[in-house]
């Protein structure tokens, strides 16, 4: 029979074999890997599963959210629209003053 130690010790170098095994079988997956599909071509699929993923939550969003989805486009519009309707806008307050009434001058004292 042997000792404590000993059997521990052959345990122990058993676990370290086992796990030697396993490291060395995830290296040689990760090579067989690397060369089928390059890190590129990884990083490309991660962003464009990541992107999908986004614009999915996003239509979900917006599903839900139709009143304030509305409100954000007329306000864009809005904004896009800005300089045409303060051209119009001012281009009222040119005529009413252009029109030769006295009363819409300004007082020159």
């Amino acid at each position: 029979m042997t000792n404590p130690l000993e059997r521990r010790m052959i345990e122990d170098k058993a676990l370290r074999d086992a796990a030697l095994a396993l490291v060395r079988a995830d290296i040689a997956q990760l090579r067989v890997d690397l060369g089928v599909r390059n890190v590129g071509a990884r990083v490309i699929d991660r962003v464009s599963e990541g992107a999908s993923d986004m614009l999915d939550e996003a239509a979900d969003l917006a599903d839900n959210n139709k009143g304030v989805l509305a409100a954000l486009v007329a306000a864009l519009l809005v904004w896009l629209a800005r300089n045409p309707i303060l051209a119009l806008l001012d281009d009222d307050d040119a005529e009413t003053r252009d029109d030769g009434d006295p009363s819409s001058e300004p007082d020159r004292a």
